[in-house]
């Protein structure tokens, strides 16, 4: 780490993720660890179907007849 608290991507990672010069990235710490991530140029087209077949799981459906 620098001493203006920047640190430098090792070209592995920055090839991995494919990073140019001025891209955006997100840095996210969960349990002590860091992730650095791509940000996406759209969260829409990012998230777009992470919650298909939600409805159709199991335990959604027995829920949904308790209600009865």
């Amino acid at each position: 780490m620098s001493a203006k608290n920047q640190i430098v991507i090792p070209r592995e990672a920055r090839e991995a993720l494919r990073l140019k010069p001025g891209d955006k990235i997100l840095v996210v710490v969960r349990a002590g660890r860091v992730l650095v991530l791509q940000k996406p140029k759209s969260y829409r087209a990012a998230i777009r179907g992470l919650a298909r077949g939600v409805y159709e799981k199991a335990h959604v459906n027995k829920e949904r007849q308790s209600w009865d």
